[in-house]
């Protein structure tokens, strides 16, 4: 685990207070930035649409899949590509098998009661689905609720099925960027098929 753990933390230079002090509204304003962003790709890509996602739960349109497909190797490349250059430094989340179901599970009914997942809510809103605004607050109502039990839960719960920051290179025992070069042809490949299969 610990070669693991080596391999994605870069040790940080010295900060002068300043940049300290400035990081928090500069955290709020990129990531405001970036948002708007997003949901502006996402309202563009027409996944803030209900009729599209309930389509994508009941497999009868392919317009999720084919954007997150397309999010998924523009991601992988642009990532790892400024990674490889320094430019960004990568924070992987620990897997936790028990944790990553309920969470899974409780995201998939969350999604096919409400019709919409944060983000693609977040977009319906900004394009004026007022039905939205009822899940934002469950939403927002339920991260606050996490975020309280939060302490608890690491102590009692979300220690099972650890297993720590492991990626599919780590499970296949191969080197990260072959594996990249593989995969990423695959995706192309696959986003291909979904195309030529929707018309």
């Amino acid at each position: 685990m610990a070669e693991r753990v080596q391999k994605f933390v870069i040790v940080e230079g010295k900060e002068d207070d300043k940049d300290k002090a400035n990081a928090p509204a500069l955290s709020l304003v990129q990531g405001l930035g970036f948002g708007l962003i997003f949901g502006f790709l996402l309202q563009k890509g027409g996944v803030a649409k209900y009729d599209i996602l309930l389509g994508a739960l009941l497999f009868t349109d392919a317009t999720v899949v084919k954007v997150m497909l397309t999010a998924v190797i523009v991601g992988m490349v642009g990532i790892f590509s400024m990674y490889a250059l320094g430019l960004v430094k990568l924070h992987v989340k620990p897997t936790r098998y028990a944790a990553n179901l309920i969470g899974g599970l409780l995201f998939g009914v969350g999604f096919a009661l409400f019709g919409y997942c944060p983000g693609t809510g977040g977009a319906a809103l900004g394009q004026g689905n007022y039905d939205v605004i009822a899940g934002i607050v469950g939403l927002m109502a339920g991260s606050f609720l996490f975020a309280e039990a939060s302490r608890s839960l690491e102590k009692k719960f979300m220690k099972l099925g650890y297993r720590g920051m492991i990626t599919f290179p780590d499970l296949l025992k191969v080197r990260l960027y072959p594996f990249i070069f593989v995969v990423v042809p695959i995706l192309i490949l696959a986003l291909w098929g979904v195309e030529k299969i929707g018309k």
